[in-house]
């Protein structure tokens, strides 16, 4: 189904844009919600009007949250939690326990529905944003280390981490490049082998046109 948005919707677009949905997202959140109308002939003449009062309230919204949005900016909140031998958390630091750990921090009450993260679930650093409008978003660092070690260990596991994925890369690369020579050394074999056999076919016709 197609809807025009009232308001800026996170990852869909901003208020007046048209955009194709699923039926059970539009129908049951979307419109439901005040977020968007049905794309219908008439509301599409309102698409200017809508996007004017949204501008206006964007603004307004942008210097209400902006300096809250700046005081949240670089926060680092700590998690101290249980894990197994592998840094795989026995549960998850969730965005409500991220929105909560925000305001016993800064006193800064914010919803969950404005962390935009998925559940965390291992060891490590991790940048999670938080939503106030479309235009700002600042980021948080949440710091999860294990229960009786100091938080500074989340960081020695994501230095772990990007050098695994470092090295993991350049053997991908290696494999690539010598993929490649091998299909190249392949690729020239075969044209010598297709030039000799040419070779022979004239050879041989001109040796019967000899006989002839």
């Amino acid at each position: 189904m197609k809807v025009m948005l009232l308001r800026d919707v996170h990852r869909l677009g901003q208020a007046g844009d048209v955009k194709k949905v699923a039926d059970g997202y539009g129908r049951n959140y979307l419109i439901p919600q005040g977020l968007a109308v049905l794309a219908t002939p008439g509301m599409l003449k309102q698409t200017n009007r809508i996007r004017e009062k949204a501008s206006r309230e964007r603004a307004r919204l942008n210097q209400e949250f902006g300096a809250i949005a700046e005081q949240l900016t670089g926060l680092k909140l700590t998690f101290a939690v249980k894990t197994g031998e592998t840094g795989k958390l026995y549960g998850s630091v969730t965005n409500a326990m991220i929105a909560e750990a925000i305001e016993k921090t800064t006193g800064v009450k914010i919803e969950h529905r404005q962390v935009d993260s998925q559940p965390i679930k291992m060891l490590g650093v991790y940048s999670v944003s938080v939503r106030f409008t479309i235009d700002l978003v600042p980021e948080v660092t949440v710091v999860v280390h294990r229960e009786g070690e100091p938080p500074e260990t989340a960081y020695v596991l994501e230095e772990e981490a990007v050098v695994e994925a470092e090295v993991v890369g350049e053997f991908a690369d290696l494999r690539a490049k010598l993929e490649a020579e091998e299909a190249e050394v392949e690729a020239q074999a075969e044209q010598t082998e297709s030039a000799a056999d040419e070779q022979v076919t004239e050879g041989t016709q001109e040796a019967t046109a000899g006989e002839a």
